[in-house]
């Protein structure tokens, strides 16, 4: 007497019924395309903050978590999800999703780059390929080992800061390495930002406790700061970025911001303080303007986003510790684009949170 494997007769029973759904439409089957799109809120509701009865400020606008932001644009009958079932039956291998995502940017094709430490790589949300991409290597055939800042090079591609290996890694528009910078300069490199217009580039230093200022050609230009506790020193500075002329900077240690004009004699701006209550930092982290000049601090110690004025007037929060919408665990980086969106990398959430602006903020303050 033959036993049956009882794994194989469930295959076959599936292989089966596979064979006779793709008959069923065999005739109505057209190449399928991939679709990407920003993820709803769980809760199904429209997220507001602030809450009612206060006029809202920033709307949920969506998120991105990795494979799952794209789906098939005729899945309707369900044969995509089905294969996709059959095959995790008896494939272990994990979708790719974003782990510990650090810092977040786009470029001006809608392409999202966002960096994760834990996967040691770059997830590049490709809309216009319609794909999800992952960039593993760093230089040559070098991965990256903990990959955090990121920032777009002249002519598309990325920079990216890996603390680990102490450079700063080129890459093109297609995820190849090119020559990187600051090899034997930097000790620890978090944060980076460029300047478009002069083509410098902007890295956090955070063991020198300082800012590198490289040039064009990759050459080290200037080191902003030092080691301290006053206006224009640091104690481990992490996240920065650039906006109206001036540099922001995460004093992460010393649980501030300092906002260094780039032109003329004026004086650093220190904004938050240590403390206990809404608008206090501890542990600060990302750090981004918007077109109104609000600052968006992402306080890590007490999961929140902080949104400050430009004269530095603490104007409110979102998030609180959780896995809802709007809140955090841990965050890291915050960037904000043209269209004034707050990209907020959730890190231990594994996802990117985006909050749509609405204006105003600036009319509550005066």
């Amino acid at each position: 007497m033959s036993l049956k494997n009882p794994a194989s007769s469930v295959l076959s029973w599936l292989t089966l019924a596979l064979a006779v759904t793709l008959a069923g439409c065999a005739t109505q089957a057209t190449p399928a395309r991939l679709h990407y799109g920003l993820l709803e809120a769980p809760e199904g509701k429209r997220l507001m903050w602030p809450g009612e009865p206060e006029v809202p400020r920033y709307q949920f606008a969506g998120q991105l978590t990795g494979e799952e932001n794209f789906v098939r644009e005729d899945d309707s009958k369900g044969i995509v999800r089905f294969l996709a079932w059959v095959v995790g039956l008896f494939d272990e291998e994990k979708p790719n999703v974003l782990q510990r995502p650090q810092a977040v940017i786009a470029d001006e094709h809608e392409r999202i780059f966002v960096t994760d430490v834990s996967r040691a790589a770059v997830f590049v949300f490709d809309k216009p390929a319609g794909e999800l991409k992952i960039w593993e290597y760093a230089v040559g055939l070098r991965r990256f080992v903990a990959p955090i800042g990121v920032a777009l090079a002249k002519g598309g591609g990325i920079w990216v800061a890996d603390a680990e290996l102490q450079l700063v890694a080129h890459l093109d528009t297609q995820g190849n390495p090119q020559p990187p910078i600051g090899a034997g300069v930097l000790q620890r490199p978090t944060g980076i930002a460029r300047d478009a217009v002069t083509g410098l580039l902007y890295v956090a230093d955070t063991y020198a406790h300082d800012i590198k200022v490289f040039g064009a050609d990759g050459r080290l230009e200037r080191i902003i700061g030092e080691r301290g506790e006053a206006p224009g020193e640091f104690n481990f500075p992490t996240h920065i970025a650039l906006g109206q002329g001036k540099l922001y900077v995460t004093d992460t240690m010393n649980s501030r911001v300092q906002v260094i004009p780039l032109e003329g004699d004026g004086k650093p701006q220190v904004i938050g303080k240590r403390g206990l209550y809404y608008g206090n930092l501890v542990r600060p982290k990302g750090v981004g303007v918007d077109s109104e000049n609000n600052i968006y601090v992402v306080e890590s110690y007490y999961d929140n986003l902080l949104i400050f004025n430009e004269a530095g007037e603490f104007l409110m929060p979102i998030g609180g510790v959780g896995q809802g919408t709007g809140n955090f665990y841990l965050p890291s980086g915050v960037w904000v684009d043209s269209f004034n969106r707050v990209f907020v990398a959730d890190t231990f959430n594994g996802r990117v949170t985006i909050f749509q602006y609405l204006g105003g903020a600036k009319a509550d303050a005066e």
